[in-house]
């Protein structure tokens, strides 16, 4: 559904208006398209403190040549070696002078590192740099995010890195996101990373499954379009137009991973778990029939299948699993108790089978939490709770299930295996929830 407010405010009168009356002035985010696929301008590589990073090679291969402009499409603060209280000064004394020169739809990436459970001084310095990311993304403006990475690896964190110096992490801001030290090398197809790789994706006949499937096919993988047998034909239609295959199969069944190794007697390269529905009542009007589908579709077939398919060997090592959360099972949200614990097991979930995940299998496990998102089911919401929800983030805006997608595509990359039970927000920074 087109977003009339945001075509209003790109006018000349729109822009007088809003201005005089206070409301938000989203910008036009810049989305990845071949035609576009960087950023418009270069990057600007700032250290705050010592640091042992070496970025340089790193960030020579986002795409960004280093800034000879003066109005960088993005800037990457290196404040890793941050210890102490004092420090901080220096990211202030960083990034106070050229803020207002960031171009729009620009990148702020602050770089930090690991709290240090033996030193007080360095975690209270390096948790700062959380707070001054997530306050810095709330005022920025103009399209432009602010993101944190803890990291104490360069090269592993480099597909992290390429993601948010890149237009396809266009409504990902205020986000802190962990690497650890993991080799993953560049796929040979820098282009096409997941080429030769399968991927299935379930809930994929329509909204923002057939989106990851769409980018999941861009990035080279074979994808199997997973969703109910009442959406075969729909299902039958995504898959032709992607070159991929259907497979009509409810997810809550308790064969469901099983009949899922069975059909993919090859192995499956990622698994991406975004079927999901909606119940909406409040808990004090919610009848059990309208609580535990939420449960068994949204949790309980998630571990369930999840569980078959690490069992029988069927998700191959260097694997990757990616689910669905929601900020609703981060902030909450009334009338959906049902939904906002099936999302927030979801997170309980990733955080927990993450690292038995790595260690035993090889495989990482990560989640996506999409905020609102343009789709069928948020144009039927009313007319003012859904331009609140649109509004209610930094980016004064709606994100597209493509950004989803792009997100989901970073984490199943290849070279993302540093990244592993993290929770990223999709939701350009809502202002709900932490």
């Amino acid at each position: 559904m087109a977003d009339r407010y945001l075509g209003f405010t790109g006018t000349a009168p729109g822009r007088f208006l809003t201005r005089r009356l206070g409301l938000p002035q989203p910008a036009p985010l810049r989305r990845w398209s071949p035609e576009r696929p960087e950023l418009d301008g270069g990057l600007l590589h700032l250290t705050a403190g010592k640091s042992d990073l070496d970025l340089a090679p790193v960030l020579a291969r986002t795409g960004l040549g280093p800034d000879d402009t003066g109005r960088p499409a993005a800037v990457v603060l290196d404040a890793s070696g941050i210890r102490d209280v004092d420090g901080l000064a220096a990211v202030h004394a960083a990034l106070h002078p050229v803020l207002r020169s960031v171009a729009e739809s620009g990148r702020v990436v602050v770089l930090g590192a690991p709290l240090d459970p033996t030193d007080h001084h360095q975690a209270a310095a390096q948790q700062a740099l959380e707070g001054f990311a997530r306050s810095l993304g709330k005022e920025i403006g103009r399209g432009r995010t602010v993101n944190l990475v803890r990291l104490t690896d360069a090269p592993a964190a480099e597909s992290t890195l390429r993601f948010l110096l890149s237009p396809r992490s266009a409504y990902v801001s205020g986000q802190v996101i962990g690497t650890g030290a993991y080799e993953t090398p560049l796929p040979h197809d820098v282009d096409r990373p997941l080429s030769g790789r399968t991927a299935l994706v379930t809930g994929a006949a329509r909204g923002i499954g057939e989106a990851v499937a769409e980018t999941l096919a861009r990035d080279g993988a074979k994808v199997v379009v997973l969703d109910v047998p009442g959406a075969e034909a729909d299902a039958r239609r995504v898959a032709e137009r992607l070159g991929g295959t259907a497979l009509p199969l409810d997810i809550t069944a308790a064969d469901a991973g099983a009949r899922i190794a069975e059909a993919l007697p090859d192995g499956l390269d990622v698994l991406v778990h975004n079927a999901g529905i909606t119940r909406d009542r409040r808990l004090v009007n919610m009848p059990a029939e309208r609580w535990s589908p939420v449960l068994e579709v949204n949790l309980a077939s998630v571990l369930r299948t999840t569980d078959a398919l690490l069992a029988a060997g069927a998700l191959k090592r260097g694997g990757r699993i990616v689910a669905t959360a929601s900020i609703a099972g981060i902030a909450g949200n009334a009338g959906q108790t049902n939904y906002g614990a099936s999302k927030a097991g979801i997170t309980g979930l990733v955080r927990a089978l993450a690292p038995h995940a790595l260690a035993g299998h090889g495989v990482t496990v990560n989640a996506v939490a999409p905020g609102f998102i343009e789709t069928r089911m948020t144009a039927a919401v009313p007319l003012f709770i859904r331009e609140a929800g649109r509004r209610m983030n930094s980016l004064a805006q709606g994100g597209l299930p493509v950004d989803v997608a792009e997100t989901t595509a970073w984490l199943a990359h290849p070279a993302s295996g540093a990244v592993n039970g993290q929770v990223v927000r999709v939701c350009g920074q809502s202002l709900l929830g932490a």
